[in-house]
C-alpha cells in the first residue's frame, strides 16, 4: 500500500531556544499540562523502549505515573520482558507523542527500580480491580487462553474478598533517570524545531538546537 499521499502540515508557531526553561523537567511540566489542558486521551501514555543481552530491541506503551527532578517513573510486573531487559541493560528510552499538539519529547537514560515503600504506596492508590490484575497476570508469558485468566480472577478476588490486597513482592515501579532530553515541534515545510538537554557533569543542563 502506497501511503505518500497520506501527509499533515504542521502550522504552529516556531520554538524559540529563549523560550525554552534551563532545566527540561520544569519544561517538559509546561507541556504536559498543555497536553492535560487540551483533553488529550492519555496524555501520560509513553512508548518505552528497552534492549536485553540478545540487542533486539522492544518497544511498548506504558504510562507515566510519577515524575520529578529524579526522573520518570512507571510500573511493571518484574518478570515481564522489559523488567528482563532491563536488568541486562539498565538503559532505555521514552518517547512521548502528541501530534495533535505537533509536539514530541524524547528521553533517554538510566533505569534502576524504585524503592519497596513508594511501590507499594502506589499499589495500595490502585483501584482494587488493578491490584488484583497485579496478581493475576504473568506478564509476558504465553498462556492458552483468555479463560484462564479470567477464572484466575475470580479466584483471586474470593480469595482476598474481605481483606486488603497485599502487595506482590514481584511487581513494582522504575525510574527512568534522564540523561537527555529532546523537545520536538513541528514546523511549517519540515522545518521542525528540535532542542537537545544533555545532563553535565555538574547536574547542569546544555541546550543545543538540532536540525530537523
Amino acid at each position: 500500500m502506497d501511503l505518500s499521499h497520506i501527509r499533515s502540515e504542521y502550522m504552529t508557531k516556531p520554538l524559540h531556544r529563549e523560550s525554552l526553561d534551563a532545566n527540561p523537567i520544569r519544561q517538559f511540566e509546561y507541556w504536559f499540562n498543555d497536553a492535560l489542558e487540551a483533553k488529550l486521551i492519555d496524555p501520560n501514555a509513553m512508548t518505552l523502549a528497552t534492549t536485553g543481552d540478545d540487542m533486539l530491541p522492544s518497544v511498548r506503551t506504558v504510562l507515566l505515573k510519577i515524575f520529578d527532578h529524579k526522573g520518570f517513573v512507571f510500573f511493571s510486573n518484574k518478570q515481564s520482558e522489559k523488567a528482563q531487559q532491563i536488568s541486562q541493560n539498565p538503559q532505555a528510552a521514552l518517547l512521548f507523542t502528541w501530534l495533535s499538539l505537533h509536539r514530541q519529547i524524547k528521553i533517554q537514560g538510566h533505569v534502576e527500580e524504585i524503592s519497596k515503600t513508594d511501590s507499594m504506596k502506589y499499589f495500595l492508590s490502585r483501584p482494587k480491580g488493578s491490584q488484583i490484575g497485579a496478581w493475576v497476570s504473568s506478564q509476558s508469558k504465553v498462556i492458552q487462553s483468555r479463560a484462564i485468566l479470567e477464572a484466575k480472577f475470580e479466584e483471586i478476588k474470593n480469595k482476598f474478598l474481605k481483606g486488603k490486597i497485599p502487595f506482590p513482592d514481584f511487581w513494582g515501579g522504575y525510574i527512568v533517570k534522564p540523561i537527555k532530553i529532546e523537545f520536538w515541534q513541528g514546523g511549517q515545510n519540515r522545518l521542525h524545531d528540535r532542542f537537545l538537554y544533555t545532563k553535565q557533569q555538574d547536574e547542569s543542563w546544555k541546550i543545543e538546537r538540532l536540525a530537523p
